[in-house]
């Protein structure tokens, strides 16, 4: 695998190496050994699958300690536009986001990790997302922020008539509202 650099220290593009012949093609989608050579040392404990329809926005969502998650995420099916946001007080990055496509075609995956909020946007008329957490889902610790937050400047490539929300998705506080308590010393992972 190809682990690819991102503006912010830490949120990688993974670039998995593809085999194509006339039968199709293959490819490892995850190894913990490679992914702890080249990314980083965690251990994924919880693997999630979505089903969305064209438009759908989820996120920004994040966790909050002691149930902070790192996650890696890919699409299966369709194509979908992923952000991360930083979120840690006094980051150099912080409310800054990275923004990758991932799609069944090109099979990337991105690594987000712990001190950030996670969301997507769902390019095409379906997609399916997977994505491994390094930590279990605590509904207790559920934090989140506005996708919309004019102070984030993310395009999400959905025209605002076809933008289709959760009513809790909805209705998240901006980030200078949020309560946030991940500060630059957080670990990543």
């Amino acid at each position: 695998m190809n682990v690819i650099d991102t503006e912010i220290e830490g949120v990688k593009i993974i670039e998995p190496r593809i085999f194509n012949d006339s039968r199709g093609y293959f490819f490892e989608s995850f190894s913990q050994r490679e992914f702890e050579e080249k990314v980083c040392r965690t251990v994924f404990v919880q693997d999630n699958e979505s089903k969305s329809t064209a438009g759908v926005v989820r996120g920004l969502h994040y966790q909050k300690p002691p149930y902070t998650q790192s996650k890696l995420v890919r699409v299966v099916k369709g194509a979908v536009l992923d952000v991360a946001v930083d979120i840690r007080k006094g980051s150099p990055t912080f409310g800054k986001h990275v923004a990758v496509t991932l799609t069944e075609s090109n099979h990337l995956q991105f690594f987000v990790p712990r001190g950030f909020a996670h969301g997507f946007a769902v390019l095409s008329d379906e997609a399916i997302f997977q994505y491994k957490c390094d930590n279990f889902y605590a509904p207790q610790s559920e934090g989140a922020i506005a996708w919309d937050d004019p102070a984030l400047g993310i395009d999400w490539r959905v025209p605002t008539s076809d933008r289709i929300l959760s009513e809790k998705d909805a209705h998240h506080p901006l980030l200078a509202d949020a309560e946030l308590v991940f500060d630059i010393n957080v670990p990543l992972y």
